[in-house]
């Protein structure tokens, strides 16, 4: 354990997020996402719901102040104005770790399986509700905080 560091960042994924730059991009998906067929790395936090991986994501991820949208979750196939329970919980998390709603966005189901394996890695949450994902764009960090 360190200190300071959310449990659910386990040295594998602190690794993906530590060797991203700015710009990659990485998914938080559901137990059901085929993470496997889609994902060039694969991170698994089997014990954790997709928004406690993404809260836990976001205290030391920054997200890409520029890009709008820089969050993207994924719509209902046939109903894209829809909010699953999930996707729901997902925007909570999102705005618990500073990220703006304008930052956000939503991606119909096939273009976020383009994006997810385009993206730098996929972190398969042990998220049992569908629709239980989420994209993020890396930004930069400016400068260290004095200690």
């Amino acid at each position: 354990m360190l200190k300071g560091i959310h449990p659910l960042l386990t040295a594998d994924l602190l690794h993906v997020l530590a060797s991203m730059g700015h710009g990659d991009e990485i998914a938080v998906v559901d137990a059901n996402f085929p993470s496997v067929t889609v994902g060039k790395r694969i991170v698994h936090v089997p014990g954790a719901d997709s928004p406690a991986v993404l809260g836990a994501l976001l205290t030391v991820f920054p997200v890409d102040a520029i890009a709008k949208p820089a969050a993207f979750t994924m719509q209902v196939v046939g109903d894209p104005a829809a909010v699953p329970e999930a996707v729901a919980a997902l925007h909570a998390a999102l705005g618990l770790g500073g990220v703006d709603p304008s930052a956000r966005g939503a991606l119909e189901r096939q273009a976020f399986y383009a994006r997810a394996r385009a993206a730098f890695a996929v972190v398969r949450a042990g998220e049992m509700r569908p629709y239980g994902n989420v994209l993020l764009v890396k930004g930069v960090v400016n400068a260290y905080p004095a200690a």
